[in-house]
């Protein structure tokens, strides 16, 4: 291979990345301007969580359908239609000016996202077929990963405080072109399509809708009744859909979801770790930045610098020391020492008083949720792909993301829900309303530490598979 060829190749990554890091940003960047948002177009407390539920339900929902129709259609291709999407919507969500719009270009970037991030892994794989320069790349796309958390929330204060909240969205059309511009130049249009293979279009679509019913059925729970004709049927359709999905794929040809891989055990106990895990992380994330804000008195761009530890630590892990840990102790013991540390971080923000201190009440917590999540998050990924065939890795991976992106949407919902209930039962007892905040958010962190000290007891039934190698891919 030519000097010039390799160059290409690693500009490629690159590029590649920042389209990475665009779709990061937009996970964490929303949630440091959620009160602004709230106060410019009105969302109530509960409503407010679908800024954040449309777009990762529509980006877990259509993770594994655009990995699939990436391998139908081309990679390319569909890289640059994610991307059209995601920029198109992202200037739809910049100049909103009512909830519907905002919420709705949130799932339309939530969909492009989507596909974009399946393709771009399959990208890099392709890209790279040495192991040591496999090694390098996969590790620059797991930095980009983890560093994008840090940056989206320090970015996102830094625009809402200097600017306004629009320009979170708004920034992402410079990035958007730049990264379009110089995937269309770089990457081949060569595709050969697979014979005989069928799109499970059905598949996807009862997936998606049955969880999109289940989350709205949650939202809403406390305003309907959970007992409530419309909150039952809701859910019970959602868990009626599920049900369909399961039986389409144990028949279809080309099943969006082979169910034969959850014979494997250590995806089957991957997927429900990572499901509560994502639960209790996402609800803190959002629920914490509005402690900070509403309850702390903090500033957006303030918010933003109080995340920054928990992501350097997890960026730091992403560099090398989750590969040494890996390596040293295997997958079962870090996933569940790391998620354990998780739980305490969690409860000790369900402790965090009225009037609290960053250096006592806010950097311990931050501090280890950021440890936890640096420890057990490649851990559990190679976990769930350790025993699966290599042809299958991929599936298995975006089987894995899924699982988080749902979890993390349903447990926002419910956890949501549950801090709004106790927020309104101590103001109608006549408590004061920051204190009643609080006291809301104190009983969802203490809810979000449940699901993740389930997850860390469910990590111990995880088995150390001898890939060595496989550690060393991601680092």
């Amino acid at each position: 291979m030519t000097t010039s060829n390799n160059r290409q190749r690693w500009l490629t990554l690159y590029i590649l990345c920042l389209g990475v890091l665009m779709i990061v940003l937009d996970t964490t960047i929303v949630t440091v301007a959620l009160p602004s948002i709230k106060s410019a177009l009105g969302f109530s407390e509960t409503d407010l969580v679908w800024v954040v539920n449309a777009y990762m339900l529509t980006f877990g929902g259509f993770l594994l359908l655009g990995g699939r129709l990436g391998d139908l259609y081309g990679q390319r291709r569909l890289f640059l239609i994610g991307l059209t999407l995601f920029t198109l919507a992202s200037l739809a969500c910049g100049v909103a000016a009512t909830q519907t719009v905002l919420v709705a270009a949130r799932a339309a970037q939530g969909l492009g996202g989507a596909v974009l991030t399946a393709v771009a892994l399959s990208l890099i794989m392709n890209l790279f077929q040495e192991p040591t320069e496999r090694a390098k790349a996969m590790g620059i796309y797991s930095f980009v990963c983890a560093a994008g958390g840090s940056i989206g929330a320090l970015l996102g204060g830094l625009l809402t405080e200097a600017l306004d909240w629009r320009w979170i969205f708004l920034v992402n059309l410079p990035i958007g072109v730049a990264v379009y511009w110089g995937c269309s130049r770089l990457l081949s249009a060569a595709h050969t399509r697979p014979d005989g293979v069928r799109l499970d279009w059905l598949g996807a679509a009862t997936v998606t809708i049955a969880l999109m019913l289940a989350v709205y059925a949650v939202v809403n729970g406390n305003q309907w009744g959970w007992l409530s004709a419309r909150t039952l049927t809701l859910l019970g359709s959602g868990i009626g859909l599920l049900a369909l999905f399961l039986v389409i794929e144990s028949r279809v040809h080309d099943p969006l979801m082979p169910l034969a891989l959850f014979r494997h055990r250590n995806l089957a106990v991957s997927n429900v770790i990572g499901m509560l895990w994502a639960a209790g992380m996402f609800a803190w994330f959002f629920l914490s930045a509005l402690y900070l804000q509403l309850v702390l008195g903090y500033g957006p761009l303030a918010v933003g610098l109080a995340f920054l530890p928990a992501d350097l630590i997890m960026a730091a892990f992403s560099l090398g020391l989750s590969a040494w840990v890996v390596l040293r102790y295997g997958q079962r013991a870090p996933v569940a020492v790391g998620l354990g540390l998780a739980t305490l971080g969690l409860l000790l923000f369900a402790l965090a008083p009225l009037v609290g201190h960053f250096w006592l009440d806010v950097l311990p917590g931050m501090c280890l949720l950021g440890l936890g999540a640096g420890l057990a998050f490649n851990p559990l990924l190679l976990a769930a792909m350790g025993d699966v065939e290599e042809k299958d890795s991929g599936l298995a991976s975006g089987i894995v993301n899924t699982a988080f992106m749902m979890g993390g949407a349903l447990g926002l919902a419910v956890l949501a829900s549950f801090a709004d209930a106790r927020t309104a039962s101590l103001r109608a007892a006549g408590t004061d309303t920051v204190l009643a905040l609080n006291g809301g958010y104190q009983l969802a962190f203490v809810i979000g530490a449940g699901f993740t000290a389930l997850a860390a007891l469910l990590g111990l039934l995880l088995r150390n598979t001898k890939a060595p190698t496989a550690a060393a891919t991601l680092h």
